[in-house]
């Protein structure tokens, strides 16, 4: 099975598209995921080429990615055009790129909590997706729908993309975010698996809280969720999808208040059964005891600690790597 890294695991070492493929053939890696075109200097097709021939020259297959395709969730950026106008571009770009897949989102967790109920946004982003098929169909890229930021729940997004057509949708499965909805990563797996077209990949650790639980996100093999397991489960129901890794350390732990009462509304819907294998996860973790700076989302921290953070990305990624191929046995560069 192919290893991958999200260039978002090491989002703030300042490279170009260039230097992230330079450092992933470096590790050892087979796949760049640019789940954003942030590292790109340019659309424009000639750069584009460019890339792809560097990748091409460094034994690389590259997978391409964009935020947001719900018009009506909070994380849409309308300014950049209209959902339909914005995937359109994007797929095209894929094509150049040679990536088989269109990473992409609804929204986040405060898409539960608006107004208008989650199913608007669900439909919102079905209708985006049937009015790109036909071009999705004619240039051979797949829409790979990740579940983003505590937005679904695996049986909610199995359920979106068998609504917008799994011949054109597919699933990015992030094994970090079922966490955020009160989701064991392996049931995440059971509802995706027939869909997973592509992966971002890391381990957490979860634990009592007062409140409810706390969430972590940690390196491979330092978390409590049964990572391990959840691999040899990945390669034997995902066999031609790659392992890409999305290592994101550094943050503060995530508190899910479940044992308030007005935590629920968003989530009346989740089954007791598959509620009660995230708690059986939360009463036997423990804290994360191992070495980690940690930041709380937009802090302001002095310029020596940022420095760490940087490094910290690529030790937190490259000890990720090694567990990977020595440990799950994943991963087929020299």
């Amino acid at each position: 099975m192919k290893l991958g890294v999200d260039t978002y695991s090491i989002r703030s070492q300042g490279w170009d598209a260039f230097g992230y493929l330079d450092y992933s053939r470096r590790i050892g890696l087979d796949i760049v995921h640019f789940s954003d075109m942030d590292p790109f200097e340019s659309l424009d097709e000639s750069y584009l080429r460019d890339v792809k021939a560097r990748a091409d020259e460094l034994g690389l297959l590259i997978e391409a990615g964009m935020g947001s395709i719900c018009p009506t969730s909070t994380t849409f950026r309308a300014e950049r055009g209209s959902a339909v106008e914005q995937v359109s571009h994007m797929l095209r770009v894929a094509k150049s790129l040679g990536s088989p897949v269109l990473r992409c989102f609804l929204g986040s967790s405060a898409d539960r909590r608006t107004p208008a109920p989650l199913d608007t946004h669900i439909e919102a982003t079905v209708d985006t997706c049937h009015a790109v098929r036909d071009l999705a169909l004619d240039l051979g890229v797949k829409l790979a729908i990740e579940n983003h930021a505590g937005d679904l729940q695996g049986r909610e997004l199995k359920e979106l993309i068998e609504r917008a057509g799994p011949d054109i949708a597919g699933a990015c499965i992030d094994s970090g975010n079922p966490l955020w909805t009160l989701e064991d990563p392996m049931v995440n797996l059971e509802h995706l698996a027939p869909y997973v077209v592509t992966s971002h990949i890391r381990d957490t650790s979860v634990w009592m809280h007062p409140r409810g639980a706390a969430v972590q996100w940690v390196a491979m093999g330092d978390g409590n969720v049964g990572m391990q397991a959840w691999a040899e489960a990945y390669k034997k129901l995902c066999p031609e999808a790659p392992f890409t890794l999305e290592i994101i350390t550094g943050g503060a732990p995530r508190v899910m208040p479940y044992l308030e009462p007005d935590f629920w509304g968003p989530y009346q819907s989740v089954p007791a059964h598959e509620f009660a294998r995230f708690e059986r996860l939360v009463r036997e973790g423990q804290p994360f005891l191992g070495t980690m700076l940690t930041v709380s989302f937009g802090q302001d921290v002095p310029d020596e600690y940022r420095a760490a953070l940087v490094a910290q990305q690529r030790v937190d990624l490259e000890r990720s790597v090694r567990y990977c191929r020595q440990v799950l046995g994943v991963g087929e560069a020299d």
